[in-house]
């Protein structure tokens, strides 16, 4: 297919104006006279960025005009998008909330599993409010899938003065992450916006506003990308995200979005929903689907998560 062809379909002449939008940049880029060579390199960087969204562009396009996506099953997904909320329980949810994304890193690793921080919001002592990952490797979805719901905590924290078990809890979701989703977005109905990151990622990252938000203004959908490097690589991820978002609310035909979706994931997150409690007092772990318990709450919480997974995998847990 050519470009012209793409500016005269409905259905991709948004996309193809924005590829034009992107060639005009670069061009300008290109014609800069530039005499600082530390400037120069980040505008050769710029300009690469924008070519790789330019190819992708290119590729949603073709997969609009073609049709030619096939859905595929979720299991076979080799990318997921995990996403980690503090529910009940104030300051000690959101560190719980920072202990499972920690235990899911480990495993990870354990597993050859790569694990990126997509987007983070820490609480004053340092817990995730809400954190969003990317996961990626073979048999990804097939493991972290039996991590959807409500997760329980019960423990003394160390903010206690009185020695009371406080009981917390934090919400876990899961979404297959395709990076080829059959799914056009019309640039006028999205909100991008743009901020300096925090946390890792060197001195560009801090100083400059490379992290991205973007509202899907139909359904008040907000998809956050900070890890990148650059902005036009925030940018990119984030919409590849906000697209297979949209296509996991259009294909369950929720009638108030993915919000309904999430709602069946994760309930409500109110400790009297749960799928597994991690109980500090004895010691134990206990899913509550199966109705089974193991020992050495901390080594599970470190990542050794794996004992669970492969009992949950046998007994066909869905």
């Amino acid at each position: 297919m050519t470009l012209g062809e793409f500016r005269d379909n409905p259905r991709t002449a948004t996309l193809a104006t924005e590829f034009d939008r992107l060639t005009k940049k670069i061009e300008e880029l290109k014609t800069l006279s530039i005499t600082d060579d530390e400037v120069a390199v980040l505008a050769r960087e710029e300009i690469k960025d924008l070519e790789s969204v330019q190819t992708a562009l290119i590729t949603q396009m073709e997969t609009i005009f073609s049709g030619s996506v096939k859905a595929g099953k979720p299991d076979e997904a080799k990318a997921i998008i995990l996403e980690i909320r503090a529910g009940a329980g104030g300051e000690e949810s959101a560190l719980f909330a920072a202990e499972l994304a920690i235990m899911y890193g480990n495993y990870a690793a354990r597993r050859g599993l790569t694990f990126v921080v997509i987007s983070e919001s820490k609480s004053e002592l340092g817990g995730y409010k809400e954190a969003i990952f990317e996961v990626r490797g073979n048999g990804v979805y097939e493991d972290f899938k039996y991590e959807i719901g409500v997760h329980r905590i019960q423990r003394v924290p160390a903010t206690e003065k009185q020695g009371r078990i406080h009981t917390s809890t934090a919400s876990v979701a899961v979404l297959p992450l395709t990076e080829q989703v059959a799914f056009a977005l019309n640039p006028s109905e999205l909100e991008i916006t743009f901020s300096r990151s925090g946390g890792a990622g060197g001195q560009n990252v801090n100083k400059v506003e490379t992290a991205v938000r973007i509202l899907h203004k139909p359904t008040g959908l907000v998809v956050r990308c900070q890890n990148e490097r650059s902005q036009s690589r925030n940018k990119e991820k984030a919409l590849v995200i906000l697209a297979n978002k949209l296509k996991a609310q259009k294909d369950a035909s929720a009638a108030s979005g993915l919000s309904s979706e999430r709602r069946s994931q994760i309930g409500t997150a109110d400790r009297s929903e749960k799928i597994r409690t991690y109980n500090f007092i004895q010691d134990r772990v206990t899913d509550h689907r199966i109705k089974q318990s193991w020992h050495q709450v901390e080594k599970i919480l470190a990542g050794d998560l794996g004992q669970i997974i492969e009992t949950l995998r046998a007994v066909g847990l869905s």
